[in-house]
């Protein structure tokens, strides 16, 4: 709007001007060389006009015709510029639907057109990546670490090559590299985190995480836990070699993450140690209130050490209490009870703790509770039978991989604070009632019950004397001649010094009257012998020796009655052992030793400064 009212101005005072001129008429003489010019005023002022605009235009003509050669070179290279970068983004659309092809074509253009284009280098490398012609890429991003601009580039790209074919020292070194060109890089930063959390540099971590929040990589609430996790690493390393300087690191971890079991139970722990009995129970007490663990539990009962068991029952009751209708305060208060043989208590706190989480502990607790307040064997071993069918108790679980104590990263993909305290995946179908679908992995829960399960010295000696394990083809079954029974010392000895000679005891042996346990088809009279997959029968009997395996199958039939009647003298006073068929044949164990199998050859990496 101000140019077009600046033109109308100029155009009105140009008018004003003409105007003038011609109110004011005169003549314009010329004399020159003998000649003799005149004319009016405003006619020398058009022709001057005139002159001046052919002078104007004769110029601009002449420098264009001097200029041509240029003018037509700068069009030939902005029509090869307007080709290349056409390619380059027909290349990186390509590249985007995983056409590898084309972005392999496109790429190749564009670098011809376009000359050293950054952009068409990285097209060509990842057009590599994504044909799976990764030493092509791995060069390509290598020839990159030479032009600083493409540098970092260079470095991601070769550090997704060192995690594709499992490098972690180049993938690391890459990361590094990375994070200290370009400080704050989202990848490079979490790269390094993760790097250092799986090696168990903790002080290194926790500078990095430092960094990364300096950088906005991560939010605080982010940032305080990790750092928590961090601290618990740490202060569980130097728990044994340096407790002080383990106890202010457990102590600043719980500050920042006070529903962190680990940090809360290291730092109890090195405050029991150092006799704060006020701080221990302290920490225990907030923790407990946010997220209730045995770990929390056992801690805050041996808070003060020398206490007798009705100590400790009075400790876990006000614990308890701090956190009311949890299974955790009520398995808890059910072990403090039952060590201080207070069995009303605990079989109070067992049924409400079967009621909220039935898990396997719970049926193990009861069945220790029938074990020392009654001594009745056969509700033993329907305590031990329900244990062996009830859901898995939690555990630190992350990714998939169970562990029975927490770690500050996952064994998988090394991510911090992936353990959680939760059920594990299901293992069997829990509403299956036979015994085929037992497995072996059920029985790690009981040692530590039926070791403490006392036995005859009859019993020991029957259980002794039973058949090994064996796998023979059906037609080709023998039984090993039983083991001699032992002494009379080692008869006398206590029946914990001997768990897997108990084991098959435990948890073979007859179930309980009131719940009796239906006997699979295949060991029922006249029924056939189960056939593996190969189309023979196999056989398994139980081993004195080690417990009940996962698939037992019984004796074929066609055993000699003497050695039958032999093993019913052996065993007096214990029913036959259950007995069910094997479901699965054991795995391939892989290829023969003769065959020749190279190891495929890693490729190098090149470091640098």
């Amino acid at each position: 709007m101000i140019r077009l009212l600046i033109f109308i101005a100029l155009i009105f005072a140009a008018a004003l001007g003409m105007a003038w001129i011609a109110d004011r008429p005169g003549l314009v003489t010329l004399d020159w060389q003998g000649y003799r010019i005149e004319t009016g005023l405003m006619t020398a002022a058009v022709a001057l006009l005139a002159l001046l605009a052919i002078g104007i235009f004769l110029w601009n003509l002449a420098l264009l015709l001097m200029r041509s050669p240029g003018l037509v070179g700068r069009f030939f290279r902005r029509r090869r510029r307007d080709r290349g970068y056409d390619a380059l983004s027909k290349g990186m659309l390509a590249l985007g639907v995983g056409d590898a092809a084309s972005a392999s074509r496109h790429g190749g253009e564009a670098a011809k057109l376009l000359g050293h284009e950054p952009a068409a280098a990285l097209l060509l490398a990842q057009s590599a990546q994504l044909a799976g012609r990764h030493e092509e890429a791995r060069g390509r991003f290598e020839a990159m670490l030479e032009d600083p601009s493409l540098r970092p580039v260079g470095l991601h790209g070769l550090y997704v090559e060192a995690e594709r074919v499992g490098e972690p020292v180049a993938a690391r070194h890459y990361a590094e590299e990375a994070a200290k060109l370009v400080p704050g890089l989202a990848w490079a930063g979490r790269a390094v985190l993760g790097y250092q959390a799986v090696a168990g540099d903790w002080a290194e971590a926790i500078r990095s995480l430092e960094r990364n929040y300096a950088a906005k990589l991560v939010d605080k609430k982010t940032f305080r836990r990790h750092k928590a996790v961090l601290l618990t690493a740490q202060a569980l390393e130097l728990e044994d070699r340096d407790p002080d300087q383990a106890k202010g690191l457990a102590s600043e971890a719980h500050g920042l993450a006070p529903d962190l079991v680990p940090a809360s139970v290291v730092a109890a722990r090195l405050a029991t140690r150092r006799g704060d009995i006020r701080k221990a129970m302290k920490v225990v007490e907030a923790t407990w209130k946010l997220s209730p663990h045995p770990d929390l539990a056992d801690a805050y009962a041996h808070a003060r050490t020398g206490d007798s068991a009705l100590d400790r029952l009075k400790r876990v009751k006000a614990l308890a209490a701090l956190r009311a209708h949890n299974a955790e305060g009520a398995l808890a208060l059910a072990r403090a009870a039952l060590e201080a043989s207070d069995y009303g208590l605990a079989r109070a706190q067992l049924k409400a703790a079967m009621t909220l989480e039935p898990t396997r502990r719970v049926f193990l607790l009861m069945a220790e509770l029938e074990e020392s307040q009654h001594g009745d064997r056969g509700r033993v071993r329907e305590w031990l039978a329900r244990a062996v069918r009830a859901p898995a108790d939690p555990a630190w679980v992350a990714d998939g991989v169970v562990s029975e104590t927490w770690a500050p990263v996952s064994p998988v993909d090394g991510r911090l604070d992936a353990f959680v305290w939760t059920s594990p995946p299901a293992m069997l179908d829990h509403h299956d009632t036979s015994l085929e679908a037992l497995d072996e992995a059920m029985f790690e829960a009981l040692p530590a019950v039926v070791a403490s399960i006392p036995a005859t010295p009859e019993e020991v000696a029957a259980l002794n004397a039973g058949p090994a394990v064996e796998v023979l083809p059906a037609d080709s079954v023998s039984v090993s001649e039983p083991k001699a029974p032992k002494s009379t010392a080692e008869e006398a000895k206590p029946a914990a010094a001997e768990p897997a000679a108990l084991a098959p005891d435990a948890v073979s042996a007859e179930p309980a009257p009131a719940a009796p346990t239906p006997e699979p088809d295949a060991l029922k009279p006249g029924a056939s012998k189960p056939e593996a997959p190969g189309g023979k029968a196999a056989a398994v009997s139980t081993s004195s020796a080690a417990p009940l395996p996962a698939a037992t199958v019984a004796p074929p039939s066609n055993t000699s009655g003497s050695d039958a009647k032999g093993a019913a003298s052996r065993e007096p006073d214990l029913a036959r052992p259950i007995e069910f068929p094997l479901k699965h044949m054991p795995d391939d164990p892989g290829p023969d030793a003769g065959e020749d199998v190279e190891p495929a050859k890693k490729p190098g990496y090149r470091f640098f400064n």
